[in-house]
């Protein structure tokens, strides 16, 4: 079939806005960079806080599994 030989190739449309993608990551500052790598880590962090309220089995059942994990963990 013609149309699945194509379907892994990008669109003639979606190659250059990939190449202007990385040419916008080249002009962010260092600064720019680690201040939204914090925000995301900061909303990380509450994403999983309220995960953890609001599932507490959950959360628990995944503290355990952590910690046996760390148990086994060869340095």
């Amino acid at each position: 079939m013609p149309d699945q030989e194509h379907r892994d190739d990008p669109s003639p449309r979606e190659a250059p806005a990939l190449s202007r993608g990385r040419a916008g990551a080249q002009d962010e500052t260092e600064a720019e960079r680690r201040r939204r790598r914090a925000r995301f880590l900061r909303e990380l962090a509450e994403a999983r806080a309220l995960r953890d309220r609001v599932q507490p089995r959950r959360a628990k059942a995944a503290r355990l599994r952590h910690a046996m994990r760390m148990r086994t963990f060869r340095w």
